[in-house]
């Protein structure tokens, strides 16, 4: 009998150090299931997805950066461009998931792509009410381009190791309950 419970706690132990591993694509089935209304364009990968190096534009010309200098949080990166009706319909409700779930774990990044000058994102911030989100910019779509972004908006959940792992294609009301829903699973912040 002491080797049959030795036997089985050495098994959990081990299902736990591979379980662990994986708890957060756990999290990531929970919040696939809560995929409604807008959200269920959201595709959620099964295994994560590398992202890119490339670097981009910090706001207000501070220089230059890439992804890698938000390892260690999770990023909603939005994809937009000022000539974009629904990026403008779209832009308040990140500033909302923003206000409602950024911090040290999660931050909502914004980043025009293609031709946009800074005096028009500027503009475009001041008219849709926008000033808790970053104006960085890629203007030769470098980053864009080797992440596969076609179209926009196009937003991309990235996980604290620096991976893809869910994808939006076009606009969607992230103001919604299950929107924020999703988030919150994700982030663990479920209590």
């Amino acid at each position: 009998m002491k080797n049959l419970v030795s036997a089985l706690v050495y098994t959990a132990l081990s299902l736990g150090a591979i379980t662990g591993a994986t708890a957060a694509y756990a999290d990531l089935d929970a919040a696939a299931l809560l995929r409604e209304g807008d959200m269920k364009k959201l595709v959620i990968h099964e295994v994560p997805e590398a992202t890119s190096n490339a670097q981009f534009d910090l706001a207000d010309g501070a220089g230059k950066t890439s992804l890698e200098a938000w390892r260690g949080k999770y990023v909603l990166l939005n994809f937009w461009a000022t000539w974009c009706a629904p990026c403008r319909k779209e832009m308040p409700m990140l500033s909302e998931l923003q206000t409602e779930f950024g911090g040290e774990d999660f931050e909502v990044l914004t980043i025009a792509t293609g031709r946009n000058s800074p005096a028009g994102i500027q503009k475009f911030f001041e008219e849709t009410g926008i000033s808790n989100l970053p104006r960085h910019q890629d203007p030769k779509q470098a980053l864009a381009s080797q992440m596969g972004i076609f179209g926009l908006p196009i937003t991309v959940l990235i996980d604290p190791e620096g991976r893809e792992i869910a994808r939006l294609r076009g606009d969607a009301d992230w103001s919604s309950d299950s929107a924020k829903a999703i988030l919150a699973t994700i982030l663990g912040r479920n209590s």
